[in-house]
């Protein structure tokens, strides 16, 4: 047998929960499976040089500032988009916002959603280890290890080794509806913050474009409405215990254990009910601010620590049964099918556009030991 498991031996912090319990079992599983059927790639991805991503909480003081220094390493590079196509887009780090505004449309509530996720985030763990001399690994946030109490948490807590804390506290907003006002299905109030991130290593981190859907009233509209054109502002967060509370553990659990089929899977991470906002959401609402805004939501940098634990999340509902999880895919083209399209298929391709890398097909992204990739989750 391939001892996977062995790999992560040290890289799991004091909090240990049943979803921690789940991934070792499917890191189990999938040594099993490489024991029967081999590696899908040797010559590019074995034990030997497997990576492991780590939960926020686990890294060294080092560590944490090396990945900040090189987040912010992004932001100081030139932007590769034409000024043509996203005139806001300044920096390197820009280049992964305008990807993610122009295809938002086709990589939420559609086939595409788990797949061009995991090719993003990877992608940008590529770019800081190959342009700002990153040599680690793209850290995650584990939700459930923090849904009491996030404001003090290692990733908001605001201190030098965050990803910066809360933002200023704005009064007098009111709640919100999910999915829109016409069609309320969840309700969510206003988090702890709502204005300006004061503290920590992103306090004064630039947002160049969006926004596109409204944050909050007194944010300045982007002079086009793409949202592409330069708009430089703060990042603001809002904190909100309301949704992070819908990424306990016991949900991460059901949602592993429960879902029977890639189309079940991915809808349940991204839908709300009239009671939960779905582990997708409960990220992106919990976080706040730029966070909120569907397609402009990459520009706060806890973004990709918050898609590591949605794609932690695939990773092993895949290990659990790879025979029948890895190559199979659902839902249309389009978000929520508008305008109608497709189902998705295999074949279909996941483009990054001036991030840099090379179009994809999904099959090529189903497995985080096969394509591109090699990697676990601890």
């Amino acid at each position: 047998m391939i001892a996977l498991p062995a790999l992560l031996v040290g890289t799991t912090g004091a909090l240990f929960m049943e979803n921690d319990a789940l991934v070792a079992q499917g890191v189990f599983k999938l040594g099993l499976y490489i024991a029967e059927h081999g590696y899908p790639n040797p010559q590019s991805c074995t034990k030997a040089n497997m990576s492991i991503r780590r939960e926020w909480s686990t890294f060294s003081r080092p560590d944490k500032l090396h990945f900040i220094d090189s987040m912010k390493c992004l932001a100081t590079r030139p932007a590769r988009t034409p000024a043509a196509i996203a005139a806001g887009a300044k920096t390197r780090y820009d280049d992964f916002v305008v990807a993610h505004i122009r295809q938002t449309q086709h990589i939420h509530f559609s086939g595409l959603f788990l797949a061009w996720h995991r090719y993003f985030i990877w992608a940008l763990e590529q770019t800081l280890r190959n342009e700002c001399g990153y040599q680690n690994y793209l850290p995650y946030v584990n939700w459930p290890w923090w849904t009491r109490d996030p404001l003090n948490s290692p990733i908001f807590d605001g201190s030098d080794t965050s990803l910066s804390g809360n933002g200023v506290y704005i009064g007098g907003r009111n709640a919100s509806c999910l999915p829109t006002s016409e069609n309320c299905v969840y309700v969510i109030y206003p988090g702890t913050g709502g204005g300006c991130v004061t503290s920590g290593p992103f306090q004064n981190w630039t947002v160049n474009l969006g926004p596109i859907q409204e944050t909050w009233p007194t944010t300045a509209s982007n002079p086009q409405a793409d949202g592409l054109g330069y708009n430089p502002r703060c990042l603001t967060r809002d904190i909100n215990l309301q949704a992070i509370g819908d990424g306990t553990d016991d949900l991460v659990v059901s949602l592993i254990n429960d879902a029977k089929s890639i189309g079940e899977l991915q809808n349940r991470i991204q839908s709300s009910t009239n009671t939960r906002i779905g582990i997708h959401g409960s990220g992106h609402f919990g976080i706040g601010g730029a966070a909120i805004d569907v397609y402009n939501s990459p520009a706060d940098p806890a973004f990709y620590l918050h898609h590591g634990m949605i794609d932690r999340i695939w990773t092993t509902w895949q290990n659990m049964d790879l025979n029948n999880r890895q190559f199979v895919v659902s839902d249309t083209l389009t978000l929520n099918n508008v305008p109608p399209s497709r189902n998705a298929t295999l074949e279909d391709l996941l483009d990054l556009e001036f991030i840099g890398l090379p179009n994809i097909t999904i099959a090529d992204a189903v497995s985080t030991v096969a394509g591109p990739f090699c990697y676990l989750y601890a």
